[in-house]
């Protein structure tokens, strides 16, 4: 499935740098001991400023999914119907992120299972995203 190609601005381009990198990162407090995702200039949880980057299992599991059938991305139309899941993070279940599930037929997904990160290029601009796929 092809993927849209995400702009990285100043907070985000530590994580898109890592993704290039095949590494998956998640910000961390230094303040408090927290880690965020998607990254904030600031703690999401005590407002510190004090943000910093740490390297993640890439290990998680299923939250939840839905299955898109009507996309308004012409990018996506051609692959309908396609799975949009929730991953929950191993090293925090706080933390959730977006898949598409490769290698998962449309509303074949199971939830609690264990996924795995992968990166995928993008057309556009080669910039590499996490994917998911169960292990």
């Amino acid at each position: 499935m092809p993927k849209q190609s995400p702009v990285p601005d100043e907070v985000s381009k530590p994580f898109w740098d890592a993704c290039n990198q095949n590494k998956l990162i998640v910000q961390h407090c230094e303040a408090c001991d927290r880690m965020q995702f998607p990254p904030e200039l600031k703690c999401v949880e005590c407002g510190s400023s004090g943000m910093g980057w740490k390297e993640v299992s890439g290990m998680g599991k299923i939250h939840g999914y839905c299955v898109m059938h009507d996309s308004r991305i012409r990018l996506l139309q051609a692959d309908q119907p396609f799975n949009i899941a929730v991953i929950e993070l191993q090293d925090d279940p706080d933390i959730k992120m977006f898949s598409h599930l490769p290698g998962i037929e449309a509303d074949e997904v199971v939830i609690g299972s264990t996924v795995r990160v992968e990166f995928q290029d993008t057309e556009a601009t080669g910039q590499k995203v996490p994917e998911w796929r169960v292990v």
